[in-house]
């Protein structure tokens, strides 16, 4: 095949990668071990070695040419119905410290290196499960075999007498299949017990407190104490996002109720803007149960019963508090939470990709201007909601996923533009880079590489200071 040029080879060269590696990944004993890797705290030669082990055995099957081969690469013919590549840029993997350092200005050196980086990933990590999948990849009737078979596994773990949450982590960190992701959300978020038989009468009576709240606070929204704090909450939620829910009068109300209820009930910290965007994922995946929406930014509640929608309020109250017992320092006074982890992130950066932090410092980008959004809102105002929903699934799997992993996320979503932040010379155009990151179009496996990257830099810097590891 003709040397492919270089434009063209930014947009395809995912689609060879992938074509050439696509059943490596085939499901198997080999799929279930390495999907196990996700959750457990293994040191990382032992990652590495058994990723690489079943990259180098299937390299032997093949007998392919590998990736440093360049753009004479061969690539398996495209199915005649296959949809237009997706932007360039949008699938890479984010560079380590490593590529940073050795980087070369021409195409073919730029583009091969994030490419060989997936060599060195849990296979859990790499693989989008529970989401859509690029069909260069996998046939549709792999595909739907693959799926069948999560989805009876998460059934069968949540059917049992008493689940066990452990492995059921372990299966959600690479996602959740929408039929199964509200019950696993109130189990891995602990609002639920393990035992199935307790489960019913768990949430009649969860359900039951949760308005007796609302008898017993919310008439008080206009009183002089707590008057400020719900016109905040007024205002805040039209702000929020996806529009066409949050428009919804019923919508509203419930948001404004589960909010008002929560900052009265922890008035250590009380309503603090940031928290108002926390309540969607879980509400959006909750109601997505009673409803068939093909995208979550357009759901309607507007035929959904009135008991039913009391009932996913509550469960939203219950779950997004859970979360918030977790990050509560984050929004305490003066959120020193947030503070703290925008430090963090700042020194977790300078020793993943020094070039990068100092760009940053030399045209006096300060990470505060930047990163406290995406501590205080969870990057929910970076990524789609789609994208948010999947994050979450591995969040929750993770153990202190919203705090502790969070913070290796936000370190690979900022590397993960490096090209471009290095690309920019002035203060005022990087700030602004920094703060409309281009993914409106990113999907789950866009989240997925996010998530494999992070997976990646949390082994690698096992050794960093104290602080990371609390």
């Amino acid at each position: 095949m003709p040397t492919t040029p270089v434009k063209a080879k930014r947009v395809s060269t995912f689609q060879e990668f992938e074509s050439n590696t696509s059943d490596a990944w085939d499901a198997g004993e080999d799929d279930d071990e390495l999907l196990a890797m996700a959750a457990e705290s293994l040191n990382s030669e032992v990652v590495m070695e058994t990723a690489n082990r079943v990259l180098r055995n299937h390299s032997q099957r093949q007998g392919r040419p590998t990736l440093q081969e360049g753009p004479g690469l061969q690539q398996k013919p495209r199915p005649e119905a296959e949809p237009p590549s997706p932007p360039s840029g949008d699938l890479r993997l984010v560079k380590s410290v490593s590529e940073s350092h050795t980087s070369c200005p021409a195409e073919s050196a730029s583009d091969a290196a994030p490419l060989q980086r997936s060599q060195s990933l849990p296979h859990a990590a790499t693989v989008t499960l529970g989401g859509t999948s690029d069909p260069s990849t996998l046939s549709s009737s792999a595909l739907s075999e693959r799926e069948a078979s999560r989805l009876d596994k998460f059934k069968q773990l949540l059917a049992g007498p008493n689940t066990d949450l452990e492995e059921l982590r372990k299966l959600s960190w690479s996602g959740i299949p929408k039929p199964v992701r509200p019950m696993t959300w109130k189990l891995l978020s602990g609002y639920l017990p393990a035992n199935v038989d307790r489960r019913p009468a768990t949430l009649q009576r969860k359900q039951k407190e949760y308005f007796a709240f609302i008898e017993h606070y919310y008439d008080s929204r206009n009183d002089e104490v707590h008057q400020d704090t719900y016109r905040q909450i007024h205002i805040d939620i039209p702000r929020m996002s996806p529009e066409a829910l949050i428009l919804q009068p019923k919508v509203t109300e419930i948001f404004e109720r589960i909010l008002f209820i929560w900052a009265i009930r922890h008035p250590a910290s009380g309503y603090v803007q940031g928290i108002n965007d926390l309540v969607t994922p879980f509400f959006v995946v909750f109601i997505c149960e009673y409803i068939e929406a093909e995208e979550v930014d357009t759901v309607d509640v507007s035929g959904v019963p009135a008991e039913v929608l009391r009932n996913i309020e509550a469960d939203t109250y219950w779950c997004m508090s859970k979360l918030l017992d977790g990050i509560q320092d984050n929004y305490t006074f003066a959120q020193p939470g947030i503070q703290m982890k925008v430090k963090m992130l700042e020194e977790l950066v300078s020793r993943i990709d020094e070039q990068v932090h100092r760009h940053l410092d030399q045209h006096e980008v300060r990470y505060l201007q930047f990163a406290f959004r995406w501590m205080n809102n969870l990057l929910m105002r970076e990524v789609p909601l789609r994208c948010t929903i999947r994050l979450w699934d591995t969040y929750q799997s993770e153990p202190e996923g919203f705090s502790h992993f969070h913070l290796y996320v936000c370190a690979a979503f900022l590397v993960r533009w490096r090209k471009e932040i290095l690309e920019e010379k002035d203060f005022q155009e990087l700030l602004l880079f920094l703060q409309n990151l281009p993914t409106a179009h990113w999907d789950d496996e866009d989240i997925s590489l996010l998530l494999a990257e992070a997976y990646r830099l949390k082994f690698a810097f096992a050794d960093a200071p104290n602080h990371y590891k609390k």
